[in-house]
């Protein structure tokens, strides 16, 4: 067998940047920093180089097919496929008063929905033998459920959900948004949340795929790092990025013969009833206008 190898998704900096950098001392084979930006992956490659770990670099761009295509390509000719996935790559905008309401809504829908989903499709089927994915989500998808209406609640957590009408959900919530109707849709009017509710119950459908084609091996879950101070927080969470990466270790160091957790969100290490989980956001993060 080849040797091992994982891939973060998103990975100069914050916690993308942690899961690297605690990868190194424990994964038992290569890893890949990736990054949309060379210049900044590579920085972030020589800074841990410094530090005397030995991570490599790949350059991706989740939102360009072709740059996830060229990772899949690469990865299938010098490893033969894939052993660990950190979809961690997203964007934060509540805050970013140049843009509506309607364009955060359909620029971080895109890049924390379809972007990751893109990067799934592409990169899963070549998942080996007791692989680990882990999907970067939010408890922010608890507070932003809580503010849907019965209806959109009930399509989100149909049992048998496909990816299909899980994007038809999605884009829905672009056009309202556009349309000024979100609110009477019974959407909320949070556009971090929402998508981060997408790649929850996206981790969901794509684990019971894997089930379906016989491949209960394969672990996918999501899961909430904290309240973290990064970047994307401006360095206002409570956790430092050590902290941060606790959980998304534990998904993707499951040992082989694990059946649990799968197809999950977890917080610290358990799993979560996310749609029900009652959490207090940040007095910052409540409202958007």
């Amino acid at each position: 067998m080849s040797k091992k190898v994982a891939v973060v998704t998103g990975a100069n900096r914050g916690i993308g940047l942690g899961i690297v950098r605690t990868l190194c001392s424990q994964f038992d084979g290569d890893v890949f920093l990736t990054a949309r930006d060379e210049v900044k992956g590579r920085a972030a490659v020589e800074e841990l180089e410094r530090e005397g770990l030995k991570p490599k670099f790949h350059p991706l761009d989740i939102s360009d097919h072709s740059s996830i295509k060229q990772l899949r390509d690469f990865l299938l000719k010098n490893y033969g496929g894939l052993d660990v996935l950190v979809n961690n790559a997203g964007i934060a905008l509540k805050e970013d008063t140049s843009l509506s309401f309607a364009e955060r809504v359909e620029k971080t829908v895109q890049v924390n929905y379809f972007d990751n989903l893109a990067c799934s499709n592409i990169l899963m089927p070549i998942l080996r033998s007791n692989a680990r994915v882990c999907n970067i989500s939010s408890m922010a998808s608890s507070m932003a459920v809580q503010q849907c209406s019965p209806e959109i609640v009930a399509r989100l957590t149909k049992p048998d959900l496909e990816i299909e009408e899980l994007s038809a959900i999605m884009n829905q919530f672009i056009q309202a948004a556009k349309d000024d109707t979100f609110l009477q849709q019974g959407f909320p009017q949070d556009s971090y949340g929402f998508p981060k509710i997408g790649l929850t119950v996206m981790t969901a459908i794509h684990q019971w795929e894997l089930d379906k084609q016989g491949r209960e091996d394969i672990l996918v879950n999501a899961c909430t790092p904290g309240y973290v101070s990064t970047d994307m927080t401006k360095h206002r969470g409570g956790l430092s990025v050590a902290e941060g990466v606790v959980t998304p270790m534990y998904c993707i160091t499951l040992p082989a013969g694990t059946t649990s957790p799968r197809g999950q969100m977890l917080r610290d290490k358990v799993p979560v009833d996310w749609v029900n989980f009652k959490i207090e956001m940040p007095s910052w993060y409540k409202e958007e206008k």
